[in-house]
């Protein structure tokens, strides 16, 4: 791939899946096994309707996602019932990009162990905390969620930040079965680990809830990294 063709790539995703609720959502339409409609997804993300029309509407037009047809005619649905929606095969992984993000990542983390060799992992706690928090003002937060709610607004947050996260209500926990940080996350789980537990901990924190994680990283790429979320609602 040329180098004008991968910008293009890049520019075509930053457009459409640039926003962290429109990416949550393209992901939630992908991986739901029926199709979505604007209702549900305004249900899911604690938003208004229309928003997630508009966020729909813009994940069709670039053909991330099509109107699916009416199960009874076979015909894709307009008007009444509510159009639904699922998600076509346009391919969205830039290729060779995400070797090149893991590159990048483990070169900052030997930066920052040089400049801070003893305090690299609360560094990252510290940024990671800071981003959640500013995450969670900028999707809004629910109106007094409870402990189901919060956990819920958490994975959907984290999925659109590229995590592959599925919440465990009664377990209390997050599955992570997808990391972006790839290798780096296996090659320094003390850093990267850390920033996830900032994350969360900021989510929650941006949600008025009470939580100290615990992250408990994988051992090896397939396996899920879990995410302890005793929560007090306060």
């Amino acid at each position: 791939m040329d180098t004008e063709t991968l910008e293009r790539r890049i520019s075509a995703l930053t457009s459409s899946l640039g926003d962290p609720t429109r990416r949550a959502i393209y992901i939630a339409v992908r991986e739901s096994a029926e199709p979505m409609t604007a209702s549900k997804l305004a249900v899911l993300f604690d938003i208004h309707p229309n928003v997630a029309r508009h966020h729909l509407d813009r994940l069709a037009g670039d053909g991330y996602l099509k109107i699916a047809p009416d199960p009874k005619t076979g015909v894709p649905g307009v008007g009444r019932p509510a159009r639904a929606y699922e998600a076509t095969s346009k391919e969205v992984t830039v290729h060779f990009a995400p070797r090149r993000f893991e590159m990048l990542t483990e070169m900052l983390l030997q930066v920052l162990e040089e400049l801070a060799p003893e305090g690299v992992a609360e560094v990252a706690e510290k940024v990671g905390r800071a981003y959640g928090e500013q995450l969670a003002s900028e999707i809004g937060a629910p109106h007094d969620p409870g402990y189901e709610d919060a956990v819920q607004a958490v994975a959907s947050a984290m999925t659109g930040l590229g995590f592959s996260v599925d919440p465990d209500i009664e377990g209390q926990r997050l599955l992570t079965s997808h990391c972006p940080f790839g290798e780096t996350a296996t090659n320094h789980p003390e850093v990267i680990c850390s920033l996830d537990r900032g994350i969360v901990a900021g989510l929650f924190g941006g949600l008025s809830v009470n939580c100290n994680p615990v992250v408990i990283p994988h051992k090896a790429l397939d396996e899920d990294c879990v995410t302890r979320v005793p929560v007090s609602i306060g």
